[in-house]
C-alpha cells in the first residue's frame, strides 16, 4: 500500500474535525476508531491524549513518538450587547490572520452555530480608521450568523460565556501534492504516526524496541506532554511540524531535524543518529535549529521524565497561520521514522 496516499486522506479528514485545545474529545475518538481498525487497543487518558501500543520486543528500553491533535482555537469571553461575541484566544490563534475567518460556536449542551470573526465596524466605507486599528481580540469580534440583536438574543440560542470557537481549516490539497490548511501542526504529522501504525500492522512488522504512539491533546498551551509516558519507555521523540521560514534550510518536501529549539538542545545521541540515518537511506533532510518553538517532549522532561529526546517532521510553512506542506515532506518523515525504528 501507498502509505503517503493513506497519510493525505487521513489528514484531510482529520483536520475537519475541529480540536482545539480542551475541546478533542471527537479527535480523540476518531483517532482511537482508527487505530482499533488496525487491530490496535488504544485508550484515551485522563487529560484526553490517545496512547497506543503499536508491540515490538524489549519493553524495558521502549520508545514513545509523540504528536498533537489539539489546535489553535478560540472561546467566548464575553456576548456584547448588540450580540455580538468577544472572544479569547486559544493557544497562539493570531487575530491578524484570522481576521474574517468562518468559525463555529459550540455549546455545552450540542449546538453549534456559524460565524465571522471581524474587526469590530468591519466595513472600510464606513470606518474611517480601518487601516489603522490594531487587530486585537479587543478590536475583534464574532458575528454570529443568526438573527440576533442583543445579549438576551444570544443567549436564547444557549450560547454562553466558555463556548468554544473554531476556526474553518479551509484544507485544499493540489494536484502538485502541497496540502494547504490551517492546523497542519500537528494533525498532518498525527496522521504520519497513523501511517506508520497501519505499516507496521499490515507488513506484520515487529520493531527490535516496543513502540508506542501518543497523540497529545493539551499542546498549544503548553502541558500536552506532560503526563502518561508508559513505563519503561527511555526515548520519546515528537513528531510535529518541520519550521520553513528565513534562515532555516527546511522546505515542505523534507524532512526537518530539529537540534535545538527555544527549550534548549535536543538529546545529542538521538540527533546525532536521526542525520546518520536520513544521510543513509538519501532522505531529504534539513536540520535546524528553531527559534520560537516547544514541543511536547520539552514538556515531558520538564514534567521529570528520564528519557532521551529528539523532535522530527515535515517541513510546513506559515505556522500558526494558513500552512502549507507537501506530501514529500510526509513520505520523508515517514521513512526516518522507519529507518529509525527498524
Amino acid at each position: 500500500m501507498n502509505y503517503t496516499d493513506y497519510i493525505m486522506e487521513e489528514t484531510k479528514k482529520l483536520l475537519a474535525v475541529p480540536s482545539p485545545s480542551g475541546f478533542t474529545r471527537h479527535a480523540a475518538e476518531f483517532v482511537k476508531k482508527e487505530l482499533e481498525e488496525m487491530g490496535y487497543a488504544p485508550v484515551i487518558t485522563g487529560k484526553g491524549a490517545v496512547l497506543a501500543d503499536l508491540g515490538g520486543e524489549d519493553a524495558g528500553n521502549g520508545i514513545l513518538l509523540a504528536a498533537h491533535m489539539d489546535t489553535l482555537g478560540a472561546m467566548v469571553t464575553q456576548i456584547k450587547s448588540d450580540g455580538r461575541l468577544k472572544l479569547t484566544n486559544i493557544g497562539g490563534m493570531n487575530p491578524n490572520n484570522a481576521e474574517a475567518e468562518n468559525c463555529r460556536v459550540y455549546t455545552r449542551d450540542g449546538r453549534s452555530y456559524e460565524a465571522t470573526f471581524q474587526l469590530a465596524d468591519a466595513s472600510i466605507h464606513v470606518n474611517g480608521s480601518y487601516d489603522d486599528t490594531k487587530r486585537s481580540y479587543d478590536s475583534m469580534e464574532a458575528v454570529l450568523d443568526e438573527l440576533v440583536h442583543t445579549k438576551e438574543d444570544v443567549e436564547k440560542l444557549g450560547i454562553m460565556t466558555g463556548d468554544f470557537v473554531c476556526f474553518d481549516p479551509r484544507t485544499v490539497i493540489t494536484e502538485s501534492g502541497f496540502i494547504k490548511s490551517r492546523f497542519l501542526d500537528d494533525k498532518f504529522s498525527s496522521c504520519i504516526l497513523l501511517g506508520y501504525a497501519k505499516y507496521l500492522k499490515e507488513e506484520n512488522v515487529n520493531p527490535k524496541r516496543r513502540v508506542y504512539i501518543m497523540l497529545t491533546s493539551y499542546e498549544e498551551v503548553g502541558h500536552g506532554g506532560a503526563a502518561s509516558v508508559p513505563e519503561g519507555v527511555t526515548e520519546m521523540i515528537s513528531v510535529d511540524m518541520g519550521c520553513v521560514g528565513e534562515g532555516l534550510a527546511c522546505d515542505e518536501t523534507m524532512v526537518s531535524i530539529c537540534a535545538k529549539d527555544s527549550a534548549g538542545p535536543y538529546d545529542y545521541d538521538v540527533v546525532s543518529e536521526l542525520i546518520r540515518l536520513a544521510k543513509e537511506k538519501k532522505l531529504d533532510f534539513a536540520v535546524d535549529v528553531y527559534p520560537h518553538y516547544s514541543s511536547d517532549v520539552d514538556v515531558a522532561l520538564r514534567a521529570g521524565y528520564d528519557v532521551k529526546h529528539g523532535l522530527i517532521g515535515p517541513g510546513v510553512y506559515a505556522s500558526h497561520g494558513y500552512e502549507r506542506s507537501h506530501r514529500k515532506g510526509a513520505e520523508n518523515t515517514f521513512e526516518l521514522i522507519r529507518a529509525y525504528l527498524g
